[in-house]
């Protein structure tokens, strides 16, 4: 793989217009996004139905179709597809919930983002619920989660994307870890 440099080169000339710069990336990025998608579904229940390709494959379709997008650097561009993986998924947990069968809960394993919660699956409404309180109350905060929890990155890339410090990622992802843990344990 190609050094973040490279991704942030072809991202930028992508939101130029140049159309053959986003053939390149897609190598550069697809494996980066799958280990994404696979890390959110690997302690799924035994038969659903979203496989990792699948959740990738979704979120390139909505990658691509933003348009407006000025893409700045590598972190940014995770940051949105880990935005756009999230709302899949819940969008998914939602409808198998309303599903004539009952459907069931959607969890995903919270230990990857230094276990937001005691529990070591989280409901993803529920965790989405929370995310929107926290967004009301402290939009930057939530924002972090989102980059950190979704998008898998570190503290430092998190201020590149959010254009602050790394003091500042680290006390708004403490505190918003804390807070969610008590939303969640509820």
């Amino acid at each position: 793989m190609q050094p973040a440099k490279g991704i942030t080169q072809l991202l930028m000339q992508w939101s130029n217009g140049d159309a053959d710069a986003l053939d390149e990336l897609i190598p550069l990025v697809y494996d980066e996004l799958h280990r994404l998608a696979d890390r959110y579904l690997r302690r799924e229940p035994p038969g659903h139905t979203l496989q990792p390709t699948a959740l990738v494959h979704e979120a390139y379709i909505r990658l691509i179709d933003q348009k407006n997008s000025s893409w700045q650097n590598r972190a940014q561009f995770f940051g949105m597809a880990a935005k756009l993986m999230r709302n899949i998924l819940v969008d998914r947990a939602r409808l198998q919930k309303a599903s004539k069968r009952g459907g069931h809960q959607y969890k995903l394993s919270l230990s990857e983002a230094d276990r937001i919660t005691q529990k070591p699956d989280v409901d993803m409404i529920a965790l989405d619920d929370a995310l929107r309180e926290l967004a009301a109350i402290k939009p930057e905060h939530s924002r972090v989660v989102e980059l950190r929890f979704f998008g898998g990155l570190t503290i430092e890339e998190t201020a590149q994307v959010l254009g602050t410090s790394h003091a500042t990622v680290e006390r708004q992802w403490n505190f918003a870890r804390s807070w969610l843990r008590r939303q969640l344990s509820k």
